[in-house]
């Protein structure tokens, strides 16, 4: 089972370079994140006549996630348990059944916290603290679940073409990085990571200052693993180039292979 998450910077500005995606990379499910579109906006029509089964928690304007999935998605929730409070449209799971067992998949949209120090920095570590006991409530539950996303991390400076240039940002002050590590040590395969530890692999280039051109790049969008899905996992990787097509996400998907 090939599944994906993908950072697609709003739907109605990418939706020809994302089904020009699908149609090549023929991904089982996909967890999109910035879909900038309400439930009822989202033009779903394109991804059903590929055969896709569309699950979306959308906001106006911005944020917004959503799980395009080949096989049925069932037990569908919205939003990330801990702050009834919080309206942010940031997290959506659902259990999708492989052709030998069902997998747990959770899509999200981390907090990008800047500036920091400030509020939106302080919900960024609240919003981590609240994915944590998530985390560990997946574990405990002891069937292969993926939570994978744009996490706004930078979790290394090799995941980062200048990290001195990133020093003061959120993605990648300590408290940050801390955070994410936190999650990884409850046992948690970071995918990626996983299949190569070589530097210049990243998955976000901005759209100033020739980014893309020069690969001044980041890696900030993850797939992390269960014990029981990392034992699963078959690959993993970044599909950089299309980056470089017309009209772009500044984002660019990651994608696992389950054994599932």
């Amino acid at each position: 089972m090939k599944i994906a998450t993908f950072n697609i910077n709003g739907i109605k500005a990418r939706l020809p370079a994302v089904t020009q995606w699908l149609d090549e990379a023929q991904p089982d499910v996909v967890l999109c994140q910035e879909i900038k579109s309400v439930d009822e906006a989202f033009p779903r029509e394109p991804f059903e006549e590929r055969g896709y089964n569309v699950e979306t928690h959308g906001q106006k304007g911005f944020n917004g996630v959503a799980i395009l999935s080949k096989r049925p998605l069932e037990d569908v929730c919205r939003g990330l348990p801990g702050d009834d409070s919080d309206e942010q449209a940031r997290w959506i799971e659902a259990t999708v059944m492989g052709d030998s067992q069902a997998v747990r998949l959770c899509g999200l949209y981390l907090p990008n916290g800047n500036p920091a120090p400030g509020p939106k920095y302080d919900y960024k570590l609240a919003w981590m603290e609240r994915l944590e006991a998530r985390a560990r409530a997946l574990l405990e539950e002891e069937m292969p679940a993926v939570m994978a996303g744009d996490y706004n991390v930078i979790p290394q400076a090799e995941d980062a073409e200048r990290p001195e240039a990133w020093a003061e940002d959120a993605l990648f002050l300590p408290q940050s990085r801390a955070a994410f590590r936190r999650i990884l040590n409850l046992g948690f395969t970071e995918a990626f990571r996983a299949r190569t530890d070589a530097p210049g692999q990243y998955s976000f280039w901005d759209y100033q200052a020739r980014a893309w051109e020069r690969n001044n790049g980041i890696r900030i969008d993850h797939m992390l693993l269960t014990p029981a899905a990392a034992d699963l996992m078959t690959e993993c990787r970044i599909d950089a180039e299309i980056r470089g097509r017309e009209k772009p996400s500044d984002h660019v998907p990651v994608w696992i292979e389950l054994a599932a």
